[in-house]
């Protein structure tokens, strides 16, 4: 499967209202009408994951460089990257949830068609149907708003949605056989990047805990949790403006592998 060479170009992070077979996501929540930052992340979860997969299973790219975006996905090095197809053990399970908590939080998924191709890569079979459906009814006009979007999911005019998740480490809590829980403690970058945002980009930490099921020769999402933290204490680096932050959104690509 293939979500397309244009993946990540701007990958989102986002959390839904907390519910049944949603991802959700922790983090600080900010003044006026801004929605929490779990409420954005645990939609965004889902999206990065699978995306990620998708990218690095890609044979080669004969795309035209000056038709690639300046900031392009980073992927493993080595002509084959492994973002699927993970050890069937407890090592493999943790390079999963990994990059899983990475793909999840993508902006693919404010995009219904390459929603469902995440879905289907990362979810086990079993739970596809119910995490579509849930999914489908959390992704609407209002929360697209509620995280500073257009009403269609797209970024105001001169603005750029900026949803990034990067795994700090990963513990397995439970593994027998076919099935794990694992834990991927993150940072994450999410708002809007641009002169002007009122929900500029900011940063959180959050754990994610993915249960998987080993399900055709792969690790598979069967459900997933996030809570707050832990959170280190904040230094003394001064914030970038919009315009630096919504520059180096533009230069800097996301990662498609995590571990």
């Amino acid at each position: 499967m293939s979500l397309g060479d244009d993946y990540g170009d701007g990958q989102t992070r986002t959390r839904m209202p907390e519910r049944s077979g949603v991802p959700p996501r922790g983090g600080r929540g900010t003044g006026g009408g801004r929605p929490s930052r779990g409420l954005v992340t645990g939609v965004g979860v889902i999206v990065l994951l699978i995306a990620a997969i998708a990218f690095a299973n890609r044979d080669g790219d004969d795309t035209p460089a000056a038709a690639k975006p300046s900031a392009a996905p980073t992927a493993p090095t080595g002509e084959r990257p492994v973002a699927s197809g993970f050890a069937h053990d407890e090592q493999g399970a943790q390079s999963a949830a990994a990059n899983y908590a990475v793909a999840l939080g993508s902006a693919e998924m404010f995009d219904k068609t390459r929603r469902d191709a995440i879905l289907e890569a990362i979810i086990a079979p079993s739970r596809l149907s119910g995490f579509r459906t849930t999914l489908d009814q959390a992704y609407g006009p209002d929360f697209y708003q509620a995280v500073g979007l257009q009403k269609d999911g797209s970024a105001p005019a001169g603005f750029t949605f900026v949803s990034r998740t990067t795994p700090i480490g990963t513990k397995v809590t439970d593994h027998s056989g076919d099935k794990a829980t694992v834990e991927v403690w993150c940072s994450g970058l999410l708002g809007l990047a641009g002169e002007g945002s009122t929900t500029p980009v900011t940063n959180s930490w959050f754990t994610i805990t993915i249960q998987l099921e080993y399900v055709d020769e792969d690790w598979k999402i069967v459900d997933h949790d996030q809570k707050d933290g832990p959170a280190p204490v904040p230094g003394d680096d001064k914030a970038s403006s919009a315009g630096e932050i919504a520059k180096a959104v533009g230069e800097y690509g996301g990662f498609t592998y995590a571990r």
